[in-house]
C-alpha cells in the first residue's frame, strides 16, 4: 500500500481471505476519523463481533446470514453494478453474527466512535434510496447513479453516513465540484475490471483502478470520471464532525452557473 499527500491510498491489489483493513482511525488515513476495510470470507467462515463502535456492514457480493438480538436475515447480493446493497447498521457494543453462505463472499465494514444508542437497523436492497443525478442537464455529462442506505434523514444518531455510486463510462460524478467539512472515503470497483477513471481531490488528480481507495479530507472539492467504455463504482463513506453534520454540499462559487438546469453548454451555448 502506498500513500501520495495523505490523500491517495493505493489498495494492495486483490483482497486476501480475511479482514483487509484499509484506513485505521489510529492509523492509515487517520484524519478520516474512521476505520474502513473489508473482509473477504469463504463458505462457512462466521465473523463475530461486540465492539464498542458504531458500524456498518455492507454486503458487496456473495451471500450471508446476519444475526443480532434476536434477528436473523439472510441476504444475497450478486452484482454492485445492477443490484443495490444490503447494509446493516449497529450502535456501540450490541453483538453481530455474520455467517457466510457462499466462497469469495464480500463484506465492507465502516466503523467510528459514537457513545449515542439508536436501534440497531438492517438496511435491504428495497429500502436503499437510488437515485439519477444529474439526468436531463449538462448533455447528460454527469448522469449518474446515486444510492444512499443512511444518512442524518433517516439515522439522525448515527456519527457514520454511507453510500454506492455507479458512474456511467465517460461520464463525471460528484458534480458540479462541491466540498463539505467531513472527511470521505471512496473504495472504487470497475465494469470491466481492468478499468480506470480519475478522481480530483483539491488541485490533484489521481488514476483510480479496480480496488483503489481515496480518502479526502474535508473542505477538498472531488470530482469523479470514469473512462469511456467502463463503468465506475465507489463505495463511499463520510464521518460527521462533532460540531458540524454532513448535510448540504457546498459547490464552488465559479461553477455554480452549472446547476442551472437550462445551463447551455458548447456547442449549444
Amino acid at each position: 500500500m502506498t500513500e501520495k499527500k495523505d490523500v491517495h491510498i493505493k489498495s494492495q491489489g486483490d483482497l486476501q481471505y480475511g479482514f483487509n483493513s484499509i484506513t485505521q482511525m489510529d492509523g492509515v488515513a487517520s484524519n478520516m476519523l474512521m476505520d474502513f476495510g473489508i473482509y473477504k470470507m469463504k463458505k462457512d467462515e462466521v465473523i463475530t463481533n461486540s465492539a464498542a463502535l458504531e458500524r456498518a456492514y455492507l454486503l458487496m457480493q456473495g451471500e450471508v446470514i446476519f444475526e443480532w438480538e434476536g434477528n436473523k436475515v439472510e441476504a444475497k447480493r450478486q452484482s454492485l453494478f445492477e443490484e443495490s446493497p444490503w447494509c446493516l447498521h449497529l450502535p456501540k457494543d450490541v453483538e453481530v453474527t455474520i455467517t457466510v453462505l457462499k466462497d469469495d463472499t464480500e463484506i465492507a465494514l465502516q466503523q467510528t466512535t459514537n457513545d449515542k444508542i439508536f436501534a440497531p437497523k438492517l438496511y435491504t436492497q428495497e429500502e436503499c434510496r437510488s437515485e439519477q443525478f444529474g439526468a436531463g442537464t449538462l448533455n447528460e455529462t454527469a448522469t449518474r447513479t446515486v444510492r444512499t442506505i443512511f444518512d442524518d434523514r433517516n439515522a439522525p444518531d448515527a456519527n457514520l453516513v454511507i453510500g454506492e455510486v455507479i458512474n456511467h463510462p465517460g461520464k463525471y460524478s460528484s458534480y458540479p465540484p462541491h466540498h463539505h467539512p467531513q472527511p470521505e472515503i471512496y473504495h472504487y470497483r470497475f465494469y470491466p475490471e481492468g478499468g480506470f477513471g480519475f478522481s480530483c481531490v483539491g488541485d490533484d488528480a489521481y488514476k483510480v483502478q479496480n480496488m483503489d481507495t481515496v480518502a479526502i479530507p474535508g473542505d477538498l472539492v472531488h470530482p469523479q470520471t470514469a473512462a469511456p467504455g467502463y463503468a465506475m463504482y465507489y463505495l463511499w463513506m463520510i464521518r460527521h464532525l462533532d460540531d458540524s453534520r454532513f448535510g448540504e454540499r457546498i459547490f464552488v462559487d465559479e461553477h455554480k452557473w452549472l446547476l442551472d438546469p437550462d445551463a447551455k453548454i458548447w456547442p449549444d451555448k
